[in-house]
């Protein structure tokens, strides 16, 4: 199999982190690194493989294609399933999936927007908003603020136990550095970033 791949982007930082976390080696995978800002995900090649264009992108040794970071993940969740990262019960599932969705929905999209109307990396494909990317930068602030009140009472994002929905929240916040989002002084998130990137499989 194949991974296509931004090192930097963050969500191949979600896939890498979750092959990790499941014990399978990045070494068994063929992997392509492709340059986002020099438009290589939007050549008719790649366009073949993932029509919108993102990344990462797992291809089959039988050419067929699947895209969208957390599908991907829920391939490699069913196909080794230990340990869960996804719940184990029907309860726990729906709980990983609500907070997962969550930190994509209110934490990583308004850091993605934040990055691409702050910083105009790719102004030469679409149009460019700083005041946009600016109350983005201050949604994702305040999520921050969400989750430091959360992680008062809760060892990780979904409950007691490390899942998906932690490492959606890592890169998220790791990616925010690019536009100076910083956890700053909220204790309690900061406690929960030192262990998680703590683990081994943040460095992935």
């Amino acid at each position: 199999m194949k991974i296509y791949e931004m090192r930097r982007a963050p969500n191949p930082r979600r896939l890498r982190i979750f092959l990790a976390e499941k014990g399978i080696d990045l070494a068994d995978f063929e992997i392509e690194q492709l340059d986002l800002a020099a438009g290589d995900n939007l050549s008719a090649s790649f366009k073949a493989k993932n029509p919108m264009s993102g990344v990462p992108v797992l291809e089959f040794d039988d050419g067929q294609c699947l895209s969208e970071s957390m599908a991907i993940c829920r391939y490699f969740e069913v196909t080794h399933p230990e340990p869960p990262l996804m719940g184990d019960s029907a309860e726990s599932q729906a709980r990983i999936e609500m907070w997962n969705r969550r930190m994509e929905l209110h934490l990583l999209f308004p850091v993605a927007m934040a990055f691409r109307h702050i910083t105009g990396h790719f102004a030469d494909r679409e149009a460019v908003f700083p005041d946009y990317g600016a109350d983005r930068a201050q949604a994702a602030a305040r999520m921050f603020d969400f989750l430091d009140r959360h992680l008062a009472e809760s060892s990780y994002i979904a409950g007691e136990d490390y899942t998906v929905a932690d490492i959606t929240a890592l890169a998220a916040i790791d990616f925010a550095r690019v536009v100076d989002l910083q956890i700053g002084e909220r204790a309690h998130l900061a406690a929960w970033h030192e262990r998680v990137s703590a683990r081994p499989s943040a460095r992935a």
